[in-house]
């Protein structure tokens, strides 16, 4: 029996039909707010979106304005082009009676009603992220009232896809302290600690239980790792929850403290810590605590109304001692010199946003001509705030854009000096100041004026000598040539003085 063999189109055929069954099998189904298509096999589009979005807490009501709610659109990865002329569609309909809508703070998402259009243009393997509109709250709502958005994304080039989210009223609105805290003496490398607390003024209760996101800054980090929290791999963040439900009209506590160290030459550090009744946790936070949980304590209100964002301010033991750097005005009178002047830091702390400044006040004889400067490749003459006053202070800002330290941990800046006459013994000052400094016997310096006479020369182009010399000269001139000119005028013939003598 002859073999029969498959033509060669037909295989090709056969076998891009078994490959695409393969990819259908083993792709997985999109999650919610996901959606795909591929159209002409080009390209196709996907939605980012979340699968639920929380809208506004229920206390707020009416006064609840969210605009946060984004549209992620993106090009499918490994897409051979784009795809043209994207617009989506969005359909909030579904949040009648839970919310209200309005225009967004973009400006290509046009609409009214429940109905809004996006234009999202034409997109190349990448993104493209929009507001569609901007939520607004009803009064009346529970926590957990819920409705949902339907939206359609379409391209010149690609099929359409499709995505909802389910937007949902959140529970109450968990208060902190609001005036900012400050924490003084903390040693680096020893335990210091924090008990955050709250309140729940409104009429509802924590249904889902309570969240606590702390975060610490400025080389603090978090040591106390409670089983319950999750942490980034720095431990400088954190995600804490508690099942218990905070009744309405109550405040709380943690039942122990959260605990933190400082890192050497660290000046200062901050911890911010806020509450919620919407418990999810985020997901870049994926290191788990294993030490004993962390609860909470009920305690008196406090007055506690306010502040959705605690933030505590913690200053460290470590100094930052300044030195002040300092010259000599040397020269002759009349002499313009240069004399840097300025501060050296000393450590072992380095201020990063309160650098402070240094003062200047030159010896009595001279004169601050300039302090020049460039800066971005612009020449300016005054570094330095000039005094308001006659022997007042120039004043250099550390936080000033022209003056940054060099390595060595200086920033000094040229002062020009003229030296106007000689003064015995006079000197200036420089002083410095930083909030860190705790050694203060450094801190101010004299700059020494040391004059010598003016060179013979210069006493007589002085302008008190050579301004008279030069009018004195002027005038001997000038009377010169009139004796010259009446001279003359007698010796010339036919003149109106020989014509008087000859008729007398």
């Amino acid at each position: 029996m002859p073999i029969r063999t498959a033509h060669p189109q037909k295989g090709r055929w056969w076998g891009a039909l078994v490959a695409l069954l393969v990819a259908l099998v083993l792709t997985p189904a999109a999650p919610a707010g996901f959606a795909l298509a591929a159209g002409s096999g080009e390209t196709g589009l996907r939605f980012e979106a979340p699968g639920t979005f929380v809208m506004y807490n229920a206390d707020e009501g009416a006064k609840a304005e969210n605009g946060a709610f984004v549209l992620p659109v993106a090009v499918v990865p490994g897409n051979t082009g784009p795809a043209r002329n994207i617009k989506v569609v969005v359909d909030a309909s579904g949040l009648a009676g839970v919310a209200r809508v309005d225009k967004g703070s973009g400006n290509n998402c046009t609409g009214g009603g429940w109905v809004w259009t996006c234009e999202y243009g034409t997109l190349d393997n990448d993104g493209e992220s929009m507001p569609p509109f901007t939520l607004h709250g009803v009064d009346g709502t529970e926590p957990g009232d819920s409705g949902t958005v339907t939206y359609t994304a379409s391209a010149d080039n690609t099929a359409s896809v499709t995505g909802t989210t389910r937007m949902i009223v959140g529970g109450p609105t968990l208060y902190g302290p609001e005036e900012p805290g400050k924490m003084t003496g903390v040693k680096p490398g020893k335990p210091a600690s924090l008990t955050p607390r709250f309140s729940n003024p409104s009429r509802f209760s924590t249904q889902r239980g309570i969240a606590l996101r702390i975060t610490a800054q400025g080389g603090l980090v978090l040591t106390a790792r409670p089983r319950n929290c999750s942490y980034n791999p720095t431990f400088t963040d954190a995600w804490c929850t508690f099942p218990a439900k905070a009744a309405p009209r109550t405040a709380y506590r943690t039942s122990s403290p959260l605990t933190f160290t400082a890192a050497p030459e660290e000046l200062t550090g901050t911890l911010e810590y806020s509450w919620s009744s919407d418990p999810r946790r985020p997901a870049e936070l994926t290191v788990r605590g294993t030490g004993a949980p962390l609860t909470l304590t009920r305690t008196p209100e406090g007055g506690i109304h306010d502040g959705t964002g605690t933030v505590t301010v913690v200053e460290t033991t470590v100094q930052a001692d300044y030195a002040a750097v300092t010259g000599t005005v040397r020269g002759r009178v009349g002499d313009t010199v240069s004399v840097p002047l300025g501060v050296r830091g000393l450590g072992p702390g380095r201020p990063a946003d309160e650098r402070g400044r240094f003062e200047v006040v030159p010896p009595e004889g001279t004169t601050v001509t300039s302090i020049p400067y460039t800066f971005e490749d612009t020449d300016g003459k005054w570094a330095c705030a000039r005094p308001k006053k006659p022997g007042g202070a120039f004043v250099c800002d550390l936080d000033s854009d022209v003056l940054w330290p060099g390595d060595d941990g200086t920033t000094s800046v040229v002062f020009r000096f003229r030296i106007d006459r000689q003064v015995p013994g006079a000197h200036g000052t420089v002083r410095t100041y930083n909030p860190y400094d705790r050694t203060p016997g450094n801190d101010t310096a004299r700059i020494p004026l040391e004059a010598s006479p003016a060179p013979p020369y210069r006493a007589v182009v002085r302008p008190a000598v050579l301004i008279p010399a030069v009018l004195a000269a002027v005038a001997a001139a000038a009377a010169g040539v009139a004796h010259r000119r009446r001279r003359r005028a007698v010796a010339v013939p036919g003149s109106s003085a020989d014509g008087e003598r000859s008729g007398s």
